[in-house]
C-alpha cells in the first residue's frame, strides 16, 4: 500500500478543551462523528473543516455508489488484515491474579490471560517510563535511542526513524492513540499531550478526569509531590469521572469510528493507562476490596544489602523507614489502582466482543515496567533487580493455540514491534532489533535462544557521597536461572549475580570479582555480546523503510 495514509495530508485545526488534546483526521471529522463524540464527552469539541466544496449531484451519486461497491467487496472478500488493540500499563509490576498473586483482584486481566499467551519472564529494556517506552516503540535498544533518562527524546537522534505505529500507518492502517504510550510526566501532564510523538498517528486523545484535578486532596510522603513519591488517595467517583475511564470511553468511541467494516481499513489502536503510576487514585470500591489487615508488607531483612553495590541501590526519601501500617495504606491504594485500571481493559475487551471485532483483533497487554513494594528496601522502580525489570505481557491472536497458555523463557519488550508486525504480514523494519515471538505463540515451550537485556543510569547517589554526581550505567542480562550485572563501563562500581533457582528473593550476591566463578565467567561473556549488539550502529543512523 506504499507509504499513503488516507486524510494525512488534509488536517483539520485542532484546538485542546479541557485538557482534550485531539488532532482527527480524515473520518473522525465527519458531521455523525462529531455528534457521536460530542455526546460522549460534551466538553470535547471535534473541529470541523475549514473550507466547503461543492459537488454536482451526479458526481456525489457516483461516489455513493462506488462507497457501496467497495463497502460490498470487502464483505465478500474479508480480505483485511487483523487489528490491533495495543495495552500499555503504567508502572504495574506482575501482581496480578494470572500471575499468582494471591490478593490482587484482578477478574479482567485474568480473562484476557486465559486466551492469550502469557510471557511469565517478560522484561523491559530500561525500568523507567521514558527510556522503557522509546525502546518498544522504536524497536531500538535504549543506548540506541539515546533515551536514557525521562527528559530524554529519540527524535533528537533518529528523526526519520519509523515508530511501530508509524509502520502500521505506512501499511494502510489508522492509528490512534489515546492516553500514555510515550512519556508524560504523570500527574502533571495529564490532560496534555505530554511528550508525544505527533508523527507516529492519525488521531490522538489525551483524557483528564477528576483525579487531575484534586492535588491539593492527595496523601503524600513529600507533600506536593506525586509522581516520584509514594502518593495516593480514595476518591469516590464513578469510574468514568477518572483519567482512565475517560480513556477507555474515548477509545471504545473510536473502534466504533473505525471499525473496518465502515472505514475499509484496519486499524492499529494504543491505549495507555495511567494507573497504578502514583498518585494511586482510584474510586472507593475498589480500596473496598481490600483488607489492609490482610496485606503482609515485604520488610527488608537483615543484612540484605550487605552484598549489595551501592550503584544498585536507588534510595528515595522516606520510604526505607515506613511503619508497616502505612506500607499496609500504600500498598492498598496500590493495589486498588490496580483493580481499577483491570475494570477499564475489561471494558475495552467488552467493548470488541459487542463491535464483532474480536475474530479479527489481535491484542498486546504490557507495563513499561515493574515496580517494587518493599523489596531490598526499594519502592517504584529504576533498578535492576527483577521486581523493578520484570513486566506483564501477553498477546491474543484470534484462534491461535497458543490461548491460555505460558511461556517460560526470557523475552523483551523490544520483542513487540517485529511480532505485532509479522502476525499482521507486515515486513520486519531492518534496523529493529527485537526477536519476533511468532515461532513462541505457535509453541510456547520453544526457547528464544537468548537473555533479556536491561540496563538504567544509578541513582546510588542518592544515599552514598561517593557515587554523588557520578554517571555510572548498570548493564544486565536475565537467563533463565541467572541474572547478571555490572556497574560502570569496566564494573568498576560494583558485579552482581542470584540464582533464581535457588534464591528468588535475590538475598546472596553470587559475584566474586577475585576469582569469579565458571558461571559468572559464561554470564559475563554474554552480557558483552547483548552489550555489543545494544550499542551496535543503526542503518544510516537514521533508520527507515
Amino acid at each position: 500500500m506504499g507509504s499513503e495514509k488516507c486524510g494525512r495530508n488534509s488536517c483539520a485545526h485542532f484546538r485542546r478543551v479541557d485538557g482534550y488534546s485531539h488532532p482527527f483526521r480524515g473520518s473522525l471529522t465527519s458531521p455523525a462523528d462529531r455528534a457521536s463524540l460530542n455526546e460522549t464527552f460534551p466538553d470535547l469539541e471535534v473541529p470541523m473543516r475549514i473550507q466547503f466544496n461543492f459537488y454536482p449531484a451526479w458526481l456525489i451519486c457516483l461516489v455513493v455508489v462506488s462507497a457501496c461497491v467497495a463497502s460490498h467487496r470487502l464483505s465478500a472478500e474479508d480480505a483485511l488484515p487483523p487489528n490491533v488493540l495495543f495495552i500499555l500499563v503504567d508502572d504495574l509490576n506482575c501482581d496480578l491474579g494470572c500471575y499468582g498473586h494471591p490478593l490482587v483482584q484482578s477478574p479482567q486481566i485474568d480473562e484476557l490471560a486465559a486466551t492469550a499467551l502469557r510471557f511469565s519472564k517478560a522484561y523491559s529494556q530500561y525500568p523507567v517510563c521514558n527510556p522503557s517506552r522509546s525502546s518498544l516503540m522504536t524497536g531500538l535498544y535504549p543506548e540506541q535511542t539515546g533515551v536514557l533518562s525521562n527528559s530524554g527524546n529519540f527524535r533528537k537522534r533518529h528523526p526519520d526513524l519509523t515508530t511501530l505505529p508509524q509502520h502500521f500507518m505506512n501499511h494502510g492502517y489508522f492509528a490512534a492513540r489515546v492516553g500514555k504510550i510515550y512519556h508524560y510526566g504523570v500527574p502533571d501532564q495529564i490532560g496534555t499531550p505530554g511528550e508525544d510523538d505527533p508523527g507516529s498517528w492519525d488521531a490522538t486523545i489525551s483524557p483528564r478526569g477528576r483525579d487531575r484535578d484534586v492535588h491539593d486532596r492527595i496523601h503524600s510522603l513529600i507533600p506536593g509531590k506525586f509522581g516520584g513519591t509514594l502518593s495516593w488517595l480514595n476518591l469516590d467517583t464513578p469510574d468514568e469521572d477518572q483519567t482512565d475511564g475517560r480513556g477507555a470511553t474515548a477509545a471504545i468511541e473510536i473502534m466504533k469510528q473505525h471499525r473496518p467494516e465502515k472505514t475499509g481499513k484496519p486499524f492499529f489502536l494504543a491505549v495507555g493507562f495511567y494507573r497504578p503510576h502514583t498518585p494511586y487514585v482510584a474510586p472507593s470500591k475498589y480500596f473496598d476490596l481490600y483488607d489492609r489487615d490482610a496485606i503482609e508488607p515485604v520488610m527488608e531483612k537483615p543484612g540484605d544489602r550487605d552484598d549489595i553495590p551501592h550503584a544498585a541501590l536507588p534510595d528515595r526519601a522516606h520510604q526505607r523507614t515506613l511503619t508497616v501500617p502505612q506500607r499496609q495504606e500504600i500498598i492498598q491504594a496500590y493495589y486498588a489502582a490496580i483493580s481499577y485500571m483491570d475494570a477499564q481493559v475489561g471494558r475495552l475487551l467488552d467493548a470488541l466482543a459487542e463491535l464483532d471485532l474480536e475474530e479479527n483483533t489481535i491484542v498486546v497487554f504490557a507495563s513499561d515496567h515493574g515496580y517494587h513494594l518493599g523489596h531490598h528496601g526499594l519502592w517504584q522502580k529504576s533498578d535492576l533487580f527483577e521486581g523493578s525489570c520484570r513486566v506483564p505481557m501477553m498477546i491474543r491472536v484470534p484462534g491461535h493455540t497458543s490461548s491460555g497458555q505460558v511461556h517460560k523463557h526470557p523475552v523483551e519488550l523490544l520483542d513487540l514491534y517485529p511480532t505485532v508486525s509479522e502476525l499482521c504480514g507486515l515486513e520486519i523494519p531492518p534496523f529493529v532489533l527485537g526477536d519476533s515471538l511468532t515461532e513462541v505463540l505457535a509453541d510456547p515451550t520453544a526457547q528464544t535462544g537468548s537473555a533479556a537485556y536491561s540496563v538504567t543510569k544509578s541513582r546510588g547517589g542518592n544515599l552514598y557521597p561517593e557515587l554523588k554526581g557520578k554517571d555510572i550505567l548498570g548493564r544486565t542480562i536475565r537467563t533463565d536461572r541467572y541474572r547478571y550485572t555490572e556497574w560502570g563501563d569496566e564494573a568498576e562500581y560494583g558485579v552482581e549475580l542470584y540464582d533464581y533457582e535457588l534464591d528468588p528473593e535475590e538475598f546472596t550476591n553470587l559475584a566474586n570479582t577475585k576469582t569469579p566463578s565458571a558461571i559468572q565467567r559464561e554470564l559475563q561473556s554474554r552480557l558483552l555480546v547483548e552489550r555489543r549488539n545494544a550499542n551496535s550502529s543503526v542503518a544510516n543512523g537514521s533508520p527507515n523503510e
